[in-house]
């Protein structure tokens, strides 16, 4: 006989094992289906985590090579590489074990295998020793993230030609890498390798880096990241990577049509990812899909099939963890019954370079596209405090904020702690806040936060350090 649950996840990522918790608080039987053999989804194992495992030691390890200007005089500082991995697992092991144990605690049902439809109340689930089990359910969830796309007649082979992942776990440091993607994580991978010594160029097709970000913090990015010895091919289309006797060429070619090849040992094909639901039998219930295959659903995150629901990479939106997170929240609360609710209007992003990039909310662009009077306030890191104590001064504070109201409508920043300072105005923008709310509340001296309090102020021109 086939078990039988009120409530099925498919997917143990950052949406599905949130999900699978908050129902099980709302007393539903709830299943987790999940075949990587451990939780967390990409994030945890191929993302988000190890990604910034490396970031971090990578900077430690770029800041001890140049600590003599600052005082400090070290002897000989050297890469041990394969502990530096080590260390990065060990963070993965422990938060997948973690993942695991709330899963338990909070009685979730977790099933480790390929899930596909059999029928709409009805999932198949395939182990590794190719065995199925049937399982039942009144409800389904789907979360099964995404995956990294490469280029026509590009495969990955994750040592020569690799995608995010294949960036995570290298041997070795290459003499040089090509990113191929000027987006969030082209540049964070590109950034890791660049600092424990690969010659980093960057190809990117637009005529700027971080699409859809504000306009001026990209353009500010591009010119620290160049400061820093990447380089940057923009506006520049690839034709075809091919492998030769001595490493890797990259066939390109710029705006005035003229071809370039460029050489290097690794390729980093980061330009983009898409929904992975290929293997789950979507059509045999008839789940309508868009034009980017992602899963149709109405704002109750329910899918054509009225007992068959989908949140995370797999439908619209940023494919950001927290996104999911919060529609596992909203979509578990929805089935029974209560309001839940994702404001997308607030959901922040942020970019793990040194310095790091954060922001929330509209950005310039898309305030003039919608044709919205906006007030500008700015502060520059060089005259904040703390940066200065730190030698951290790159970068500047933006908010956004409406003419009339002085409600904040955005807030993009780069500089040191940016991911962590964005949490402020992310709250500040939920509760309706506007520039003055902000400007009038006190910050302790000396922080990077004050940065946000001179900017609110400089939004009607009244900042006191600059």
């Amino acid at each position: 006989m086939s078990e039988k649950f009120q409530v099925v996840v498919v997917g143990g990522g950052p949406g599905g094992y949130v999900c699978s918790i908050r129902l099980a608080q709302l007393g539903y039987k709830t299943a987790c289906i999940d075949s990587r053999g451990v939780l967390g989804g990409t994030c945890l194992n191929v993302g988000c985590i190890p990604s910034k495992s490396l970031l971090n030691l990578s900077e430690k390890f770029y800041s001890a090579k140049n600590l003599s200007d600052k005082g400090i005089e070290v002897g000989s500082v050297k890469l041990n590489l394969a502990k530096m991995m080590q260390n990065k697992e060990k963070a993965i092991s422990e938060l997948t074990k973690g993942v695991e144990f709330l899963l338990k605690k909070n009685k979730v049902t977790y099933i480790k295998g390929y899930a596909n439809f059999k029928s709409t109340n009805k999932i198949i689930v395939t182990d590794n020793k190719k065995k199925e089990i049937i399982i039942e359910t009144e409800k389904t969830v789907i979360c099964t993230g995404s995956e990294p796309v490469s280029l026509p007649k590009v495969d990955f082979d994750e040592e020569k030609i690799i995608s995010s992942t294949g960036a995570l776990s290298l041997k070795s440091v290459p003499k040089k890498m090509v990113v191929i993607g000027g987006g969030y994580i082209g540049l964070e991978m590109g950034s890791v390798w660049h600092r424990l010594g690969s010659k980093i160029e960057v190809v990117e097709f637009l005529d700027h880096i971080t699409p859809g970000m504000d306009g001026e913090i990209s353009k500010e990015l591009l010119k620290i990241l160049q400061k820093q010895g990447i380089k940057f091919h923009l506006e520049s289309n690839v034709k075809s990577i091919k492998k030769g006797t001595k490493g890797i060429i990259i066939n390109t070619s710029n705006k005035e049509g003229k071809k370039i090849d460029i050489e290097c040992d690794v390729a980093l094909v980061a330009v983009g990812r898409k929904p992975n639901t290929a293997k789950l039998n979507l059509d045999k219930v008839g789940i309508e899909l868009d034009n980017k295959k992602r899963i149709k659903v109405d704002n109750k995150y329910q899918t054509n099939i009225k007992n068959i629901f989908a949140i995370g990479d797999v439908i619209e939106g940023p494919m950001l963890a927290h996104k999911a997170e919060d529609e596992g929240i909203a979509v578990a609360e929805i089935i029974d019954g209560q309001a839940g609710h994702v404001n997308y209007d607030v959901i922040p992003g942020v970019i793990y370079t040194s310095p790091e990039v954060a922001t929330v909310g509209k950005t310039e662009q898309q305030l003039k596209k919608d044709q919205v009077n906006y007030k500008v306030g700015k502060f520059s890191l060089m005259a904040n405090s703390r940066a200065k104590t730190i030698n951290e001064t790159d970068g500047f504070v933006k908010i956004l904020a409406d003419s009339k109201t002085d409600k904040v409508l955005g807030v993009h920043m780069i500089g040191a702690n940016a991911g962590e300072l964005i949490a402020e105005m992310a709250l500040a923008m939920e509760f309706g806040a506007s520039s003055e709310d902000i400007a009038r509340t006190c910050h302790a001296h000396p922080t990077f936060s004050e940065a946000l309090k001179e900017s609110a102020l400089a939004v009607d021109k009244r900042a006191i350090h600059s």
